[in-house]
């Protein structure tokens, strides 16, 4: 496991720039936070920061399921910005994306294909407490626990190939 400031330093593809938005504002992140009803974790914030979404490097795209067995991809994360931008999920589009797929609510989802999603989980916190990470299996009605909070998850990243 690597500090989150080793990640953070590394953590965006330099040569992919897909899903990425315009750079994060104060402005945005208050639409965003007022859209979607929490505040989002800083440990998130800072790493959208630097890229607002998109492509995250090779050496941090996965997070291995506890017994290493298995692993949950994590290539992309959705950026803050408005909902409906054309060709992109943001974070703005998790009201919707919650109810097209029948997902639990309050969640924040941060990375996924519309089975399968990387979420803030914010039904034990609160809107304004420091979420949990869940995989959350829209077909199978199935969620693994993956981290305490979202720090702790860029922590447990690893190379989608050392799994």
């Amino acid at each position: 496991m690597a500090p989150f400031e080793e990640v953070e330093v590394t953590f965006w593809d330099p040569e992919r720039q897909h899903g990425s938005q315009p750079p994060l504002t104060p402005e945005v992140v208050a639409d965003t936070e007022r859209t979607l009803g929490v505040t989002l974790p800083e440990s998130l914030l800072r790493l959208l920061r630097i890229r607002n979404g998109g492509v995250v490097a090779d050496a941090w795209d996965a997070v291995p399921l506890d017994g290493g067995v298995d692993y949950v991809p994590f290539g992309e994360v959705c950026g803050a910005g408005p909902a409906d931008v054309p060709d992109s999920i943001t974070l703005s589009d998790t009201p919707y994306l919650i109810g097209e797929w029948g997902l639990p609510s309050p969640l924040v989802l941060l990375s996924g294909d519309g089975h399968t999603w990387v979420a803030l989980d914010y039904r034990a916190c609160g809107p304004a407490g420091e979420p949990s990470v869940v995989y959350v299996d829209a077909d199978f009605e199935r969620e693994v626990p993956l981290a305490p909070d979202f720090r702790a998850f860029v922590e447990r990243l690893v190379p989608s190939s050392d799994c």
